[in-house]
């Protein structure tokens, strides 16, 4: 597919105020300039309308939280064990959840999903496409991170069944414990191998938390409120972790920290209201204070904690708040693939990329505009015809 005459937005390093995309098997051939198009009048002509990547959600819980369905449907939390690093996302996420017709129409065509924030350690996070019927065809990247929550959430959980955790130093306890445990198991399969004994037995947390040790896959900690996030950056440094911070709702607090500790952040979500005490310094100004000080960071909506179809809306609230047009769309874009390890495939219109963008007639971040048209893999997937 050749689509031609659009302003390109790129969120790369090269925008096109009248260029030409072309398309090929799912992925982005060709990017330029129409005036290497000489007198070319094939092709769907996108007649001055603005073109940017599709939007990346950098966590949310699509697919793991059914839409309108009950406990039937709730399957993000295993809240009988509080260490379960062996759970997989992708067994049940759930594709044939409307909300995944609705994150395409929205044009938010990757998500990062997974297990909820009720166990200290709740599991393995996804990167998949919201395009599809079968979840195997849709997966970037699994598993993505590694699922790890401090503060109110397993606090709550696990007191209501007065049982361990219900304090913070308990939930920061279990991580460590569950990580030493898989650093013993990894030490002890390092050994039989060198010494040609039998390995140690099979132990499946450890088992999950291997590359999370050789730091093949990052962490995601669900962190609100400065403690837990300097908690989360304390256990990432005595075990050497690959870190991301989830959620950062105090982040701008210590934006200039954040800096010097090179922390990688999801900010979100943002159109929600302080429904919890950790919540209470939230702030659309927060992404503003996170830009000022030189933090890259992305957003997200924890789906279903907001709709996913509010992504863009949630950056348009952080426009509101001070921060920059380009490092809004970035947050839901560029920045978002990067923070999720994902940019060689997502994220920004370049050479070798998906062929995933949005056509848009009106500003993308204005609350009343959807995508003219939304390009899945190369081909118009929304709006479709009935």
């Amino acid at each position: 597919m050749l689509y031609t005459n659009c302003n390109i937005l790129s969120m790369s390093r090269n925008d096109f105020e009248n260029g030409f995309i072309l398309t090929e098997n799912g992925m982005i051939k060709a990017v330029g300039d129409m005036r290497q198009l000489p007198g070319y009048d094939r092709g769907v002509n996108l007649r001055g309308r603005t073109v940017i990547p599709a939007f990346v959600d950098a966590h949310c819980h699509l697919g793991m939280w059914e839409d309108g369905v009950g406990f039937e449907g709730a399957d993000g939390n295993e809240t009988v064990d509080p260490v379960t690093p062996h759970l997989r996302g992708i067994d049940a996420i759930n594709p044939m959840d409307r909300c995944f017709k609705e994150a395409v129409r929205a044009g938010v065509l990757t998500v990062v999903t997974g297990p909820g924030s009720s166990n200290p350690i709740g599991g393995q996070m996804a990167a998949v496409k919201t395009y599809g019927s079968r979840v195997d065809e849709m997966v970037l990247a699994e598993p993505v991170a590694m699922k790890m929550a401090l503060g109110e959430n397993p606090k709550s959980t696990y007191h209501e069944k007065s049982r361990t955790p219900t304090t913070r130093m308990a939930t920061a306890a279990l991580i460590r414990e569950q990580l030493f445990k898989a650093s013993r198991y990894l030490e002890a399969q390092q050994a039989a191998l060198e010494q040609g004994k039998e390995p140690p037995a099979f132990d499946m947390k450890c088992e999950a938390l291997l590359p999370v040790l050789t730091k093949e896959l990052p962490v995601h900690f669900h962190a609100h409120r400065v403690d837990d996030i300097y908690t989360a950056i304390r256990i990432a440094k005595e075990f050497n972790l690959d870190y991301t911070l989830i959620h950062c709702t105090e982040g701008h607090l210590i934006a200039e920290e954040l800096y010097n500790e090179r922390s990688k952040i999801v900010l979100g979500p943002i159109l929600t209201d302080r429904s919890k005490p950790e919540l209470k310094n939230l702030s659309i100004e927060g992404g503003a204070a996170l830009k000022a000080a030189g933090v890259r960071f992305a957003l997200c909506t924890d789906h279903p904690v907001i709709p996913i179809q509010y992504l863009p809306l949630e950056a348009s609230l952080l426009v509101r708040g001070g921060l920059d047009r380009t490092s809004a769309l970035k947050a839901i874009t560029i920045h978002a693939a990067q923070m999720a390890g994902i940019d060689g495939r997502v994220g920004s219109i370049d050479v070798g990329k998906d062929a995933d963008f949005l056509v848009y007639d009106g500003d993308p971040l204005s609350s009343t505009c959807l995508p003219d048209m939304v390009i899945g893999a190369g081909e118009i997937i929304a709006p479709l015809a009935d």
